[in-house]
């Protein structure tokens, strides 16, 4: 079984930067494409970023690119979302999930993921 724990939130003013971290156990990291997606208060979840399993394609949202960016450590089973120019809008909690299997679909589209973590706060204040 796979699990997924996300670290790294917490509260920032506008302008900051927060580095969220999604740490695998249970699977073969390595063939894992992991995106991360979040959700704010009264609204539904949305796509944030993707990277397929070797490292070699990332997909960013709109709203997060040039601004936030993806990356992994296979020799650390983790997968990091560095973020800077936070906005108050980006504010909400932010989940990582996992597909297995050296997935090449759509890695923006969260029905395609078989895993979920439990989720990480990120709030921003101006």
């Amino acid at each position: 079984q796979v699990q997924l724990v996300e670290s790294g939130g917490g509260l920032v003013q506008a302008g900051g930067s927060l580095r969220l971290s999604c740490a695998a156990s249970g699977g073969a990291f390595s063939s894992f494409g992991i995106g991360w997606f979040r959700q704010a208060p009264g609204k539904e979840r949305e796509f944030g970023a993707a990277i397929n399993w070797n490292g070699g394609s990332r997909y960013y949202a709109d709203s997060v690119k040039g601004r936030f960016t993806i990356s992994r450590d296979n020799a650390k089973n983790t997968v990091y979302l560095q973020m800077n120019s936070l906005k108050p809008e980006d504010t909400a909690v932010y989940y990582c999930a996992a597909v297995v299997g050296y997935y090449s679909g759509n890695l923006r589209a969260s029905g395609n993921y078989h895993y979920w973590g439990q989720g990480t706060q990120v709030t921003v204040y101006s």
